[in-house]
């Protein structure tokens, strides 16, 4: 009778420990490996969600009035030229002035570098070019979610205003392209002219990078030159 008892016993534990395996651990390991899977595949998307939550949730100005160094006062210049040596050429990061489309609802903070710091609050001109006055090119990005949403309005003939320290300045918008972001050629840094560049990521109102860019071009109107900068 022992005997029989134990081998009862035994069987009805292998009985349970299958059921175990087939019907709680084996499901519960399919699941895991899908969560990983999905989780691999759809964490590009979901750091991009996140970091466009956090641009909206922390583009006021209060989240970030610690992090930027803002050396723009409204200019008295009424001139046609200003001397280099009264010019404060803004370091990365910092706020030089204010840009103004009045016909696209524009109006963002002009910083120098396009960091995730002037990103944030405004827009930013490529360290690579130059800032107004200087008579080159002028290359200046913002998200296309954000500051630079109302891109999407403008058309040629606009007006664009730049107010800085040491002047204000007015462009004439001439054109609008879409480009492929590695597109060197839709820029050149190396003008002898001086004009405006402007660029955010498209289609406008995408989430993330993408890999297309809409570029609107503008021809400088009026604005004090700099004289001074190689003697």
């Amino acid at each position: 009778m022992k005997k029989t008892k134990s081998g009862k016993a035994l069987k009805r534990r292998k009985r349970i420990v299958r059921f175990i395996k087939h019907f709680v651990l084996a499901p519960i390991l399919v699941c895991a490996l899908l969560f990983g899977v999905v989780a691999a595949m759809t964490a590009p998307f979901i750091s991009d969600i996140f970091s466009i939550g956090n641009m909206f949730l922390q583009n006021d100005e209060s989240s970030f009035s610690k992090s930027y160094e803002n050396i723009f006062t409204p200019s008295i210049n009424s001139g046609d030229t200003v001397n280099a040596e009264d010019v404060e050429y803004p370091s990365i990061d910092k706020q030089f002035g204010k840009l103004e489309i009045k016909s696209c609802g524009i109006e963002a903070k002009l910083f120098f570098g396009d960091s995730s710091i002037a990103l944030r609050n405004g827009v930013g001109v490529y360290a690579g070019s130059f800032i107004p006055g200087y008579g080159k090119t002028i290359l200046v990005t913002g998200h296309n979610n954000t500051y630079f949403n109302g891109l999407k309005k403008i058309k040629a003939g606009d007006s664009v205003k730049i107010r800085t320290s040491y002047g204000n300045y007015e462009y004439k918008i001439i054109n609008t392209k879409i480009a492929k972001a590695t597109d060197k050629t839709t820029y050149d840094l190396n003008a002898d002219r001086e004009n405006l560049i402007m660029y955010t990521c498209y289609p406008f109102d995408e989430l993330g990078l993408t890999d297309q860019r809409f570029f609107v071009y503008g021809e400088k109107v009026s604005g004090p030159v700099i004289t001074g900068v190689y003697e």
